[in-house]
């Protein structure tokens, strides 16, 4: 009720600031819902809450130069499976902001989102297919100071379901375009620099720090084809916990690096990055740590691996590593790696190019463990900077997208993977590593009238693991509105020797889009950008009903 009768509040004020202007209205509704079922093929049992819906109305008003708006969200009788057991039985109004924008100024009261350079020291975001949203409440102000220079601060405590965090962040970011100051025309120079702290009661506890701060810098530059850019961060000492346990009194810092490096020009395309994270696990409450849900992190620290689009080659997916963790078997210290990208087009009429051109896309990726010495006695340890730690994930993948004609395209994709088992199920590192070869084959055929047929063949080789498996789609589009798959994903080289079969479609009309699929969902991580939600395995109908207005 609170927060309803600060929405209309808002809203009230909104009308009276401009009450000549015609103002309108948008947003839109996003209704996600499952009816699980039991079915012992997989050994899976349907809880009590065999059916569940997440569901999420948000409404916004501009008027000229203010906008105001809020979003209800409700997960009854509970959430999706795999989501924050938070959010069970719950319906509120989740977020609401006031706003206020012109050309130099935007202020925002409420609840916001925000990001500081590449989100490695903050970003507050919302992406509802892995139950996150870490928006802050409070206040954010951002400010054009000149043509080259703005500024950005944030104040407030971070979403935690429909409450909020223990601690309060405040921070600063500043972008300033070094060649647009000095009338520089070659080459393009971008300076930045971040500073976010959190402040949070001790309880008592004198061993622990009030506030921990996390101070970043950052130079991207852009010659002709060529670009590059490196970040810097360090995060004041602060104790490490896991899932609500303190481990120690002790207090350890942390630091981040990134640097990335890239050249394109038309038909071809080179990145590079390298990143290093030290003990670099950022939550808005210090017993935050060590949570599986993503719940009330700072920071962004997403997977710099390949985003894999099919069923076998999303199989075996890295899960960034950058949590210290000493007193145990199971020790870490962070992650060290890198990943490069290669796109090259074959020009049109060229041997390999032939009528219609041919793409090639070529990623590798490795991450490791931190190189590091252990003293559990006297809680302490020493990190080189690269070393050779052990091998978390190495990944190389081959792409080719071949236009055969105008209406019939194919892509082959082959991926060759290596993956600590401790990422795929979530427990101890270093124990064993399951090694992949997956090849696929993805055929599309376009006739008149939006209609089409998508076919692909998928196959993985493994002696480790669940050993092999084999996997098809098909998927016809009667319209530009309408379309129907079917899917099957059968793991034959198991001991279960078990078929994940999915059936179901979508229609579409202006903008409204409904999606209905029966199946079965294997268990294991589930990643989108990078960032990954563990999901037990499951049988049941779900849908999915999205309108924008």
């Amino acid at each position: 009720m609170k927060k309803l009768v600060i929405l209309a509040t808002l809203l009230s004020n909104l009308y009276f600031i401009n009450a000549q202007e015609t103002g309108y209205f948008y947003g839109g509704l996003e209704s996600n819902s499952q009816w699980l079922q039991t079915d012992k093929g997989i050994n899976f049992l349907a809880p009590e809450d065999q059916f569940r819906a997440n569901n999420y109305i948000l409404m916004n008003y501009n008027l000229g130069k203010f906008t105001a708006g809020a979003q209800y969200e409700s997960y009854l009788p509970s959430a999706l499976l795999g989501y924050s057991p938070i959010y069970d039985n719950q319906n509120n109004v989740a977020t609401y902001y006031f706003n206020y924008k012109d050309e130099n100024l935007d202020i925002t009261a409420g609840y916001f989102y925000e990001q500081f350079g590449s989100g490695l020291i903050l970003r507050s975001w919302e992406d509802r297919q892995l139950g996150l949203n870490n928006a802050l409440k409070g206040l954010n102000i951002r400010f054009n100071a000149t043509k080259d220079l703005s500024l950005k601060a944030v104040f407030g405590k971070q979403r935690y379901g429909f409450e909020e965090s223990a601690g309060t962040i405040q921070g600063i970011d500043a972008d300033l375009s070094l060649s647009g100051a000095l009338n520089i025309e070659s080459i393009d120079i971008q300076l930045g620099a971040s500073y976010v702290g959190r402040n949070q009661d001790t309880e008592g506890n004198e061993a622990l720090p009030t506030t921990v701060g996390a101070y970043g810098g950052r130079l991207d530059f852009i010659i002709d084809n060529f670009y590059a850019g490196v970040e810097a961060i360090i995060k004041d000492p602060d104790a490490i916990a896991n899932e609500g346990q303190l481990s120690s009194n002790k207090l350890y810092d942390g630091t981040a690096l990134q640097v990335n490096a890239g050249y394109a020009k038309k038909g071809l395309g080179i990145n590079a990055t390298f990143r290093r994270l030290e003990n670099f696990s950022f939550f808005s409450d210090r017993f935050a740590e060590g949570n599986i849900y993503n719940q009330q992190v700072i920071n962004y620290v997403p997977g710099l691996t390949k985003q894999q689009d099919y069923l076998l080659t999303n199989l075996y997916v890295y899960n960034p590593q950058s949590r210290l963790i000493i007193e145990s078997f199971d020790q870490r210290a962070g992650e060290v790696g890198t990943q490069f990208d290669l796109f090259y087009s074959f020009k049109k009429g060229s041997t390999l190019g032939g009528k219609y051109g041919t793409k090639l896309a070529m990623n590798f990726s490795y991450w490791g463990g931190l190189d590091a010495e252990y003293n559990i006695e006297n809680r302490w340890y020493k990190a080189k900077f690269i070393g050779k730690g052990h091998q978390l994930f190495r990944d190389l993948n081959l792409e080719i997208k071949k236009k055969w004609s105008k209406n019939w395209s194919s892509a082959f994709t082959y991926q060759n993977v290596i993956v600590d088992k401790g990422i795929v199920e979530g427990g101890p590192l270093g124990n064993k590593s399951i090694l992949a070869n997956i090849g696929v084959i993805e055929s599309t055929r376009r006739f008149d009238d939006g209609k089409a047929a998508r076919f692909v063949v998928q196959h993985l080789w493994s002696e480790d693991d669940r050993k092999n498996w084999a996997a098809g789609v098909i998927e016809y589009n009667f319209s530009t509105r309408l379309a129907v798959y079917a899917a099957d994903n059968y793991n034959y080289g198991g001991e279960n020797k078990t078929h994940y079969y999915s059936v179901g479609g979508s229609y579409s009309k202006g903008n409204t889009r409904l999606g209905i699929n029966y199946g079965r969902q294997r268990g294991g991580l589930i990643c989108i950008g990078g960032v990954c939600r563990f999901v037990p395995e499951n049988t049941g109908l779900s849908a999915n009903l999205t309108v924008a207005f």
